[in-house]
C-alpha cells in the first residue's frame, strides 16, 4: 500500500524542506534586523516589485475568463481600483471590490 504513496510523500517532504527551511531562516535573520534598516528597506522593495510584476503580468497576459477581456477594460479597471485604494485610505476590501465590480460589469456589457 505504502507503494502506491511514496511519490506524495516525496512530494510533501520535498516542498516543505523548500519552503519552510527559508521560512525559518527568514525569521531568524528578520529578529536581529532593526525596523529602519538599509536592508529591510531593500527587501521591502523587491517583494513590493515581485508582487507588481506578478499583478501586471495577470492584467497585461490573464488566462481563464480574463483572456477574453478587452485590455482597455483590465487597465481601466486596474486604474480605478488603484484611485479608489488610494482615496479610501488604503482599504484593501476596497482595492479588490472596485477592479473586481468594473471588470464584472465591463464582462457583462460587452
Amino acid at each position: 500500500m505504502m507503494t502506491e504513496y511514496w511519490p506524495y510523500l516525496v512530494v510533501l517532504v520535498a516542498g516543505w524542506l523548500a519552503t519552510d527551511l527559508w521560512r525559518w531562516l527568514g525569521v531568524l535573520a528578520g529578529n536581529r534586523l532593526q525596523e529602519g534598516s538599509e536592508i529591510l528597506n531593500w527587501v521591502r522593495a523587491v517583494a513590493t516589485a515581485l508582487v507588481m510584476a506578478v499583478t501586471t503580468k495577470l492584467v497585461v497576459f490573464p488566462t481563464g475568463v480574463l483572456e477574453a477581456s478587452p485590455l482597455w477594460l483590465r487597465l481601466m479597471a486596474t486604474a480605478l481600483g488603484f484611485a479608489a485604494f488610494l482615496l479610501s485610505g488604503q482599504k484593501v476590501i476596497v482595492g479588490v471590490i472596485v477592479p473586481l465590480a468594473i471588470l464584472g460589469t465591463g464582462l457583462l456589457w460587452l
